[in-house]
């Protein structure tokens, strides 16, 4: 575990584990690195060498004022990969961490990756717009940044209690712990880092990114995805991205990470490894 300082004097926290090949996970909104520890500790056991960092505002890292979205999001990425001396690595995000990835690319290119998976992430827009029938209205997100402001704690409890990880379906057995989990991570975030990132998660277009992608690249979604639903994301970054493997994880949550924790991880090594 370690930190580094970026251009702009961000302190960036992160997580090392193991040695091999390394592969590196990007978190979801508005998690921090601690969301991938059971992929991490698996993986790490298998022989590789894990990261997994806090994005700036989150988790453990400092909470600038600006630069809070995914341009900025990438280059610290870059400037992690760099300063680790980082090369054929896998690319691992979730979520909005999926954006992350999604923006590396296309801003760094593939140098220093050798492949990259996306799961439950954002790409290729959340929002709906005229060219992009398929994705949330804007109403949803200003109810997210509303919900934020009038009450941030309640609002995670409510999101992790429900949609997050499906526990607000009929016969799903929920998780006490994984709910404290989620809030605590999200309640690390700074204030305005965590609120700024609603926007850079859902109005960001990553349609030029994904068009940039030329390594082999896994795409994996839950089609009972209540946060992103698999329409507007997996379905569409499947036909963008060259020769990519798509695999639906039938009633599959958001969070698969926790969900279908065993079926992931045999996932991500079988395509690690190949």
């Amino acid at each position: 575990m370690g930190t580094i300082t970026t251009k702009d004097g961000t302190e960036i926290y992160y997580k090392d584990w193991g040695s091999g090949q390394p592969i590196a996970f990007s978190h979801g909104w508005p998690l921090s690195a601690d969301a991938w520890e059971s992929q991490m500790f698996f993986l790490a056991a298998q022989g590789y060498r894990c990261i997994a960092h806090d994005r700036r505002g989150h988790g453990r890292s400092s909470q600038p004022w600006t630069g809070n979205d995914m341009d900025t999001y990438a280059d610290d990425l870059a400037e992690l990969f760099e300063t680790l001396d980082l090369k054929n690595v896998v690319m691992i995000g979730h979520s909005t961490g999926g954006g992350e990835v999604a923006r590396f690319i296309g801003r760094h290119g593939t140098q220093r990756v050798s492949k990259a998976v996306l799961m439950g992430a954002v790409p290729p827009l959340m929002l709906k717009t005229e060219a992009n029938p398929e994705g949330l209205p804007i109403e949803v997100f200003d109810g997210f940044r509303a919900a934020f402001l009038a009450d941030r704690s309640q609002f995670f409890l409510d999101l992790a209690s429900g949609p997050f990880f499906g526990f607000n379906r009929p016969s799903v057995k929920v998780s006490q712990g994984l709910i404290n989990s989620w809030c605590m991570q999200g309640l690390m975030a700074g204030y305005k880092n965590a609120y700024d990132c609603i926007k850079a998660f859902s109005e960001t277009d990553f349609t030029e990114d994904l068009k940039k992608f030329d390594v082999p690249t896994l795409i994996i979604h839950g089609d009972d995805d209540q946060i992103v639903p698999i329409g507007a994301s997996a379905l569409m970054s499947a036909k963008l991205v060259k020769n990519s493997i798509l695999k639906i994880y039938p009633g599959g949550s958001h969070s698969l990470g926790d969900t279908s924790k065993e079926q992931l991880n045999t996932d991500l090594l079988e395509f690690v490894k190949s």
